[in-house]
C-alpha cells in the first residue's frame, strides 16, 4: 500500500504564490511510479492539474495552469513538488497528490490515478 500526504495549502491573495508537496510512503512505493496534481470544488468533477513521469521527462500541464504551475519531484525523498505562482481566485480547491505504478504521466492526465492523498485546501482571495 502507498500512502502520500499532502502539505502547504492555505490562504494567500491573487498574485501570489504558495508551494504543495506530496510525501509518497509504503512498502510497495517504488520506480516508475508517475506522480500528479488534481483538483476539486464543491459542486464539480475532480480536474487534472499537472502530472510528471518517474524520471521527469515527461511533464503535463492542463490549458488553465500552463505558465504558472511547476511540477517537479525529487526521487530521493519520495516526495512531488506544484509550484503554483500568480495565483488566481478560480484556483481555490482542494488539490490532490496522485500516484500510480502502472499508467503513464499522460494516462494519468486523463484517467486519474490508483493512489490519493486525503487533500490540502488552496484559498486564492481576490
Amino acid at each position: 500500500q502507498v500512502q502520500l500526504v499532502e502539505s502547504g495549502g492555505g490562504l494567500v491573495q491573487a498574485g501570489g504564490s504558495l508551494r504543495l508537496s506530496c510525501a509518497a510512503s509504503g512498502r510497495t512505493f517504488s520506480k516508475n511510479y508517475a506522480m500528479g496534481w488534481f483538483r476539486q470544488t464543491p459542486g464539480k468533477e475532480r480536474e487534472f492539474v499537472a502530472t510528471i513521469s518517474w524520471g521527469g521527462g515527461n511533464i503535463y500541464y492542463a490549458d488553465s495552469v500552463k505558465g504558472r504551475f511547476t511540477i517537479s519531484r525529487d526521487n530521493a525523498r519520495n516526495t512531488v513538488y506544484l509550484q503554483m505562482n500568480n495565483l488566481k481566485p478560480e484556483d481555490t480547491a482542494v488539490y490532490y497528490c496522485a500516484g500510480d505504478p502502472i499508467r503513464t504521466a499522460q494516462r494519468m492526465s486523463i484517467q486519474g490515478a490508483d493512489y490519493w492523498g486525503q487533500g490540502t485546501q488552496v484559498t486564492v482571495s481576490s
